[in-house]
C-alpha cells in the first residue's frame, strides 16, 4: 500500500478494507528508517491512523493542519511525498524532523516548541475568512501541550470564532514523560466518561420495564441529562468556553475519526475533537517506555536496545549527581522541571527528595516565577532548563527574578549547538539575551569538573545565576589545571606569543587545538578559560591587551550580544589597538546537522579559526609593509 503513497492525496485512493494494512506498513517503515538514523519514535507511532484520516478528510495543500511542536509529523510527511527522503532525515542538508513550511507547501507552519499550533491556526483561519476562502483549517495540539498557557489564551480567542475551524486534542497522557497536573487529571476524568453514557442507557432502560411510572422517569432522565453530563463528562469544561467537544474518540479506529472530522467540517462553528491515543503503538519497547522511546538515537529493531554510545559522562550526568549531593547537605534546595525531568537529569533527585522536586509541566514562564516566589519565601531552587525553552521565558527572567535579585539558579542544558532538532532547538542565544539583565550572573563550565564546582558556587551567591552548558560527553579536566573558582575571574590555561585565545564552555576544546595548530606554524598563543561571561573579566582584558598584538574570542552564541561583543566594547574604550578577531556564529539560524558539521559551517571548528588567524596575521603584516591590497 505505501508504495501507492507518492504525492499528496494519494491515500484516498486506498480502499477502506485497506487502511490497517497501510497503517502497519507506515509502522514498519517508521521503525526501520528511525532505528537507523534515530529521531522521534513513541509519538509518531501513536499518530498513525490519526494522521491518516486527517489526510483522508483533508485536501493538500489546499487545507491547512498545524502541527504542535511537530515532532509526531513523519507520517504527515510519508503521505505528502517525502517517503525517499527518509534515509536523511535529521541529516546535515537532509529532511527535517519538524514541518518546514520550505520543505513542502502541505507544512503549513514551521514549529518545534510546544502549545503554539492553536494560536497559530487561528491566525490562518482568520486570514482565511478575511479573504473570502474556504479551506479547512485544522490544529493538532496534545494534551502534555495543554499544560502550557499560551494554549488556554489561544483556546480562549478561538470561542470567538464564528466560522469552521477545528482542533484536535491528540490525548496519549505523554508529554516526554508522563503528564502532570490538573489538565493532566482533568482529561484522565474525559476518558472515563464514556462509562456515563453505559450507565445511562443501563438506568433508562430499567426504567422503561417499570409498569405504569416507568416511561415518566425514563423521559425525566432524559430532561435531565445535561445537567447529567455537566457533572459527569468534564468536557464540558470547552463547551462552556463557547467551544464544541467531540469525543473521547479511539484514535486508532480510522473509520470513527473520518466521519468524526466530516461531522465537524461541516459545522460552522470552533470544535475541539478529543481523541486517545496510545504512544509508542505497535512497537513494544515503545509501548512500555514511551519515554525513553520519545526521541531516541539509533537503536537494535529487533531488541529495542540503544545502540553503544560512548560510555564517558555527561553535562548532564554532572549536573544531576552534583545537584543530588547539594541537596544532602542544603535542605532549603529545591528543584524545578518544566516536563523536562529526565531529560535534564533530574531524576535521581527527585527519587532522594521527591517533596523537593517540582515538574511544573510544559509551563516555562510559570516555572521561572514559580522559582522566583521560592526564592523570595528564602528557598534555593535550582531551574534545569534546555537553552531553547528557556527563551520563552525571558520576561519572567527579567521581571520577576533579576528585578528582585533572588537567588534563583538556571542550570541552562543543551546550550550552544544541539545538532539534529535544527533551528527550533539550538540553544545559541542565552548568552545574548541573559548578559543584558542587570544582577545576572552568568557561568560556563570547560568540563564536567567546572560545572560541579559552578553549581556549588552558584548556589552561594545573593542573586540569580545561570550556568550554561551543552549536550554531551562533557571533557575530562586537564592535570593540574585545576584552580578554584573566584567570582568573575578567569583562568589563564596558558601563557605565550602575540596571540590570547580567549574561550567560553566547551569552546576550550577548539582553543586549544587551535594553540597545537599555531605551534606547528611556529608561534605561541596564550589560552584563557572564561568560566565567566558576565561579569566580564575586564582585569584578565586589560592585561591581554598590554601584551598581545591579536585577541581571539571564541563561543557557540551568537555573535549579536554575546561574549565576544561584551569584550571588544570593553577593549574599545581602553584603546587596544591590535587585531581583535570575533569567532562566534553568525546572525542566522542554524539548520539541523552534527555538531561537528555545523560549527564547521559556521567557521567556528578549530580548522577554520586557525585559517582566520592566520589570515589576519598575515594581511596585517602586509598593512604594515605598506601593501594595502
Amino acid at each position: 500500500m505505501l508504495e501507492k503513497i507518492n504525492q499528496p492525496n494519494d491515500i484516498k485512493k486506498i480502499k477502506p478494507e485497506q487502511y490497517g494494512q497501510l497503517a502497519s506498513e507506515i509502522r514498519k517503515f517508521l521503525l526501520e528508517h528511525v532505528s537507523r538514523t534515530g529521531g522521534h519514535l513513541a509519538s509518531n507511532l501513536g499518530a498513525v491512523e490519526l494522521t491518516m484520516a486527517l489526510h483522508l478528510v483533508l485536501d493538500f495543500p489546499k487545507d491547512k493542519l498545524i502541527w504542535d511542536v511537530g515532532h509526531q509529523a513523519y507520517t504527515h510527511k510519508i503521505l505528502t511525498g517525502r517517503r525517499d527522503d527518509f534515509d536523511t532525515l535529521r541529516q546535515y542538508g537532509g529532511l527535517s524532523g519538524f514541518p518546514k513550511r520550505r520543505e513542502s507547501p502541505c507544512d503549513a507552519f514551521d514549529t518545534g516548541h510546544s502549545s503554539t499550533s492553536v494560536s497559530a491556526a487561528l491566525g490562518i483561519a482568520a486570514a482565511r475568512d478575511l479573504r473570502g476562502t474556504d479551506e479547512t483549517v485544522v490544529a493538532v495540539i496534545g494534551d502534555g501541550s495543554l499544560s502550557g498557557g499560551m494554549a488556554y489564551e489561544a483556546l480562549n480567542n478561538m470561542s470567538a470564532m464564528e466560522k469552521n475551524f477545528i482542533v484536535v486534542l491528540n490525548d496519549n497522557e505523554m508529554s516526554i514523560t508522563r503528564n502532570v497536573g490538573g489538565m493532566s487529571a482533568y482529561l484522565g476524568r474525559i476518558r472515563l466518561g464514556e462509562h456515563y453514557h453505559d450507565l445511562k442507557d443501563r438506568v433508562e432502560e430499567t426504567l422503561l420495564r417499570i409498569p405504569k411510572i416507568g416511561n415518566a422517569l425514563a423521559s425525566g432522565l432524559r430532561r435531565s441529562k445535561e445537567s447529567l453530563k455537566q457533572l459527569m463528562i468534564p468536557g464540558m469544561f470547552f463547551e462552556d468556553m463557547g467551544i464544541t467537544y467531540i469525543g473521547p474518540i479511539d484514535g486508532h479506529n480510522i473509520d470513527d475519526m473520518v466521519k468524526t472530522l466530516r461531522e465537524a467540517k461541516r459545522l460552522k462553528e470552533p470544535v475541539l475533537i478529543h481523541v486517545i491515543t496510545k504512544k509508542g503503538k505497535g512497537y513494544m519497547p515503545a509501548e512500555s517506555q514511551p519515554d525513553l522511546f520519545h526521541g531516541v538515537g539509533p537503536f537494535d529493531l529487533r531488541t529495542g536496545q540503544m545502540r553503544a554510545e560512548e560510555s564517558a559522562d555527561t553535562f548532564t550526568d554532572w549536573f544531576g549527581r552534583t545537584v543530588v549531593a547539594l541537596g544532602e547537605s542544603n535542605p532549603d534546595l529545591v528543584a524545578i522541571t518544566a516536563a523536562m525531568k529526565t531529560g535534564t537529569g533530574l531524576r535521581e533527585f527527585g527519587e532522594r527528595f521527591p517533596e523537593r522536586l517540582f515538574d511544573v509541566g510544559i509551563a516555562e514562564q510559570h516555572a521561572v516565577t514559580f522559582a522566583a516566589g521560592l526564592a523570595a519565601a528564602g528557598m534555593r531552587p535550582v531551574v534545569a532548563v534546555y537553552s531553547s525553552f528557556l527563551q520563552r521565558a525571558y520576561d519572567q527572567i527579567l521581571h520577576d527574578v533579576c528585578l528582585q535579585k533572588l537567588p534563583v539558579v538556571f542550570a541552562i542544558d543543551r546550550s550552544g549547538i544541539v545538532g539534529a532538532d535544527g533551528e527550533t532547538h539550538q540553544g545559541v542565544f542565552d548568552l545574548s539575551y541573559l548578559s543584558s539583565l542587570p544582577d545576572m550572573t552568568i557561568l560556563s563550565p570547560a568540563n564536567g569538573g567546572e560545572l560541579e564546582a559552578m553549581l556549588a558556587f552558584a548556589l552561594t551567591l545573593d542573586g540569580p545565576a545561570a550556568i550554561r552548558y551543552p549536550r554531551g560527553t562533557a571533557p575530562m579536566e586537564p592535570d593540574g589545571q585545576t584552580e578554584p573558582l573566584q567570582y568573575g575571574k578567569s583562568q589563564v590555561v596558558s601563557r605565550g606569543g602575540r596571540i590570547a585565545l580567549l574561550a567560553v564552555g566547551t569552546m576550550m576544546e577548539e582553543a586549544l587545538a587551535v594553540r597545537d595548530g599555531l605551534r606547528e606554524q611556529g608561534m605561541e598563543a596564550t589560552v584563557v578559560n572564561a568560566r565567566f561571561v558576565k561579569p566580564l573579566d575586564t582585569a584578565m582584558l586589560d592585561e591581554i591587551c598590554a601584551g598581545h598584538e591579536m585577541i581571539v574570542t571564541l563561543e557557540e552564541n551568537v555573535r549579536i550580544g554575546g561574549y565576544g561583543q561584551m569584550a571588544a566594547d570593553h577593549l574599545a574604550e581602553r584603546g587596544y589597538r591590535g587585531i581583535f578577531l570575533p569567532v562566534a556564529l553568525p546572525d542566522e539560524f542554524l539548520p539541523h546537522g552534527s555538531v561537528e558539521q555545523l560549527r564547521k559551517r559556521a567557521g567556528i571548528d578549530a580548522d577554520s579559526i586557525l585559517k582566520k588567524i592566520l589570515s589576519r596575521m598575515d594581511g596585517s603584516a602586509r598593512e604594515g609593509n605598506g601593501d594595502r591590497k
